[in-house]
């Protein structure tokens, strides 16, 4: 099993929950979550840990891509609905 943590400055549970959601949507990851150190600190620190065959940092990366094209197709019909 592998296993990594990144820390995403700047961020707070909204990022938090929806990269940890996409994570558990990949079948080699088998467990992901994140934290805030401190309420005080705006950051959070996702953890993951993946099957032997991935590598987390491949997850991460294929999590942002997943939520970075379904915000897109999100932002698309938002805008063919509003200016229609």
């Amino acid at each position: 099993m592998n296993a990594a943590s990144f820390t995403i400055e700047r961020e707070d549970h909204t990022i938090g929950n929806i990269l940890r959601m996409q994570l558990h949507r990949d079948p080699n990851v088998h467990f992901a979550g994140y934290k805030l150190p401190h309420p005080l600190q705006y950051k959070i620190i996702v953890r993951i840990h993946t099957a032997s065959q991935s590598s987390p940092t491949q997850a991460y990366t294929q999590a942002i891509n997943d939520l970075d094209k379904e915000l897109e197709n999100l932002k698309q019909a938002f805008e063919a609905n509003t200016f229609e």
